[in-house]
C-alpha cells in the first residue's frame, strides 16, 4: 500500500500545481479580455468626441462643457487601462516603461524600445545624502 499512497500524494500536488496554473492562465485571459474591452470604448469614446466636434463646428456652437465631459471620460478610460495593463505585467514579471508603455523584464534598468531608465534611483527616492 506504500507505493499507491505515494502514487495518490502524487497525483494529487500535480493536480494542485496543474489547477493553479490554469487559474493563472484564466485570470490573464480576463485581463486581457477586459483590457479589450476598454480599448473598444476608448475607441467609441473618441469617435463620439469627433461627431461631437464635427457638428460643433458646422453648427459654430462649440460647448465647452461637453467636450470636458468626453475628455474626463477618455482619461478615466486610460487609466483604467494602465491599471490593467499593470495587473498583466506583475502576473508576467513585467515592467511597463513610464514614458512609452513598452513591456520589459522585471530585472531591466533601461526600457528596451525608448531607452528611459525604469526604476527611480534610492537616492531620488529619498532625496540627497548628507556627509
Amino acid at each position: 500500500m506504500g507505493l499507491f499512497e505515494d502514487v495518490v500524494i502524487n497525483a494529487k500536488s500535480a493536480a494542485d500545481v496543474v489547477g493553479k496554473k490554469a487559474e493563472k492562465f484564466i485570470d490573464v485571459s480576463k485581463l486581457r479580455i477586459n483590457a479589450a474591452d476598454v480599448n473598444n470604448e476608448i475607441s467609441k469614446q473618441f469617435e463620439a468626441l469627433g461627431r461631437v466636434v464635427y457638428d460643433a463646428k458646422k453648427t459654430d456652437n462649440l460647448s465647452d462643457e461637453l467636450l470636458d465631459e468626453s475628455v474626463k471620460t477618455i482619461d478615466e478610460l486610460y487609466e483604467q487601462l494602465d491599471a490593467i495593463n499593470n495587473q498583466l505585467s506583475a502576473s508576467s514579471n513585467k515592467i511597463i516603461c513610464k514614458k512609452c508603455g513598452a513591456e520589459n523584464v522585471s530585472d531591466a534598468t533601461y526600457c528596451s524600445k525608448c531607452g528611459n531608465k525604469l526604476h527611480e534611483d534610492e537616492e531620488q527616492q529619498e532625496g540627497p545624502k548628507e556627509e
